[in-house]
């Protein structure tokens, strides 16, 4: 939604191409009922995958690394996939971070891509129901953090065309373990303060 209001080409994907392509339509009603003109389609994953040089990763951890593997090869040389997935763990009315091997979920996935792509966790502290009401001011940072300088070059770009939205670089890959902790701290605030749109600020900057 936020993308699509700020003037990019979105393809949505889906294991569906039916799924994908109702979705896209939806969501482009809904931003023309707000005066936008967007351009959102929807596609089947593969060729989502073959089709784009930028990918943002937005479905459960769980289901990650199985969608990674089923199009694998269809990635295009340099792709960037931007990594918003986050490992957690509800249990008992409680939300903790799985333990990982490898440190984080993204450092995690990255193993399931092509050595020609890059991975950018992304969009991990910001709760998709603030991201999908456009009419509410963001008025947050994200923090962007992997370890090649121009994949995440290219995030900040794009992510600095989302109104009210600052993009903060966090540093190499291995700051995605924080910033997946942030995000069940976030969660454990709207719980505990019943709200659902707990995001972060840093002062200074």
């Amino acid at each position: 939604m936020r993308l699509g209001q700020a003037g990019y080409r979105v393809f949505i994907g889906s294991r569906s191409e039916d799924k994908a392509r109702k979705t896209a339509y939806e969501l482009t009603e809904s931003l023309r009922r707000s005066g936008l003109s967007p351009i959102l389609e929807g596609a089947e994953n593969a060729k989502v995958a073959a089709e784009s040089s930028l990918i943002f990763l937005t479905i459960p951890f769980e289901a990650a690394r199985d969608l990674l593997e089923s199009v694998h090869s269809m990635f295009r040389q340099g792709t960037v996939i931007i990594d918003a997935t986050i490992p957690l763990r509800f249990t008992q009315g409680r939300v903790e971070t799985m333990e990982l091997e490898d440190g984080s979920g993204s450092e995690h996935l990255s193993k399931f891509l092509p050595d020609s792509c890059i991975l950018v966790a992304a969009l991990k502290t910001i709760s998709a129901q603030s991201l999908a009401d456009i009419h509410v001011p963001l008025d947050c940072d994200e923090f962007v953090c992997g370890d090649s300088p121009e994949g995440k070059i290219q995030v900040i770009k794009v992510l600095s065309r989302i109104a009210g939205l600052r993009p903060v670089d966090a540093g190499s890959l291995k700051e995605a373990r924080t910033l997946e902790r942030m995000t069940a701290l976030a969660i454990g605030f709207n719980r505990r303060y019943k709200v659902k749109s707990a995001r972060f600020r840093v002062v200074g900057l």
